[in-house]
């Protein structure tokens, strides 16, 4: 079975915009639904509905695939599926590892998305000694000293980071050192790695805190009740009588604050 470590997505020699990369996710998920439901062909227009994006730019995004469609009858769903999949590199058996066994940790070994779309844990390790040899999700915990051997053992590149932010650094350090190339980081830091390591960074607080100034945002304008004032601009002073004079003229009928 072939493992990440020889093999690597086409993507970026093909010249496939990073823009482009992260919305065939969003295809993907949406097609595979279709699929599910035994769908033979879909419109550009229902596809990009489905996954949230214009249709013309899921229309360019294919071109990048070399895939579009036949006017009148769509895209073949089966067949995108599989486009898709093979942009992406999961045709193929990608081994993962889990550090940091926590609850984030614990959930996402618990998470049953990974092998229907190429990923296989291969491993969960964890630095607390008590954690050793429990199973999770199936998968006996082990020792974080074994980390570089069972990196190697397994062949793995891609390594899932969900550690306390104070540990994150040296396990990446440790991670990239054992040759793994690619991490997904759940934790709340910002981490430094080399040329060549590729890092996405999944921060939930992050994303809450965009919700929140959404939130913020409708409920000004519900406040403001249609008023084409803007809640955010500051107050004036009302206006003196306009018939006052000051040193320089007339006195505006708003002054600034």
């Amino acid at each position: 079975m072939a493992t990440g470590r020889t093999h690597r997505p086409a993507t970026r020699s093909r010249g496939i915009p990073e823009a482009t990369v992260a919305r065939l996710p969003l295809y993907l998920r949406a097609l595979t639904a279709l699929s599910e439901r035994s769908v033979p062909t879909v419109s550009s227009e229902e596809l990009a509905a489905a996954a949230g994006v214009n249709s013309a730019k899921l229309r360019k995004d294919f071109s990048y695939l070399g895939s579009y469609g036949t006017r009148g009858v769509g895209y073949d769903v089966e067949y995108l599926v599989y486009q898709i999949s093979r942009e992406l590199g999961l045709t193929q058996d990608w081994p993962v590892v889990i550090v940091g066994i926590g609850n984030l940790g614990a959930a996402l070994a618990n998470y049953g998305g990974f092998a229907s779309r190429g990923f296989r844990v291969a491993a969960l390790i964890d630095a607390d000694p008590a954690m050793a040899g429990t199973p999770v999700a199936g998968i006996p915990v082990q020792h974080a000293d074994e980390l570089e051997k069972i990196v190697t053992d397994n062949g793995v590149s891609i390594g899932v980071i969900s550690t306390p932010a104070g540990a994150a650094q040296q396990v990446c350090d440790r991670l990239v050192a054992a040759g793994v190339t690619s991490i997904l980081n759940f934790a709340p830091t910002v981490l430094s790695v080399p040329d060549g390591v590729d890092v996405r960074k999944v921060d939930l607080s992050i994303e809450l805190q965009i919700l929140a100034f959404h939130e913020q945002r409708k409920a000004g304008e519900e406040a403001v009740g249609g008023s084409s004032v803007d809640p955010a601009a500051p107050p004036v002073r009302a206006a003196a009588d306009s018939s006052r004079k000051g040193p320089d003229g007339d006195v505006p009928a708003v002054m600034p604050a």
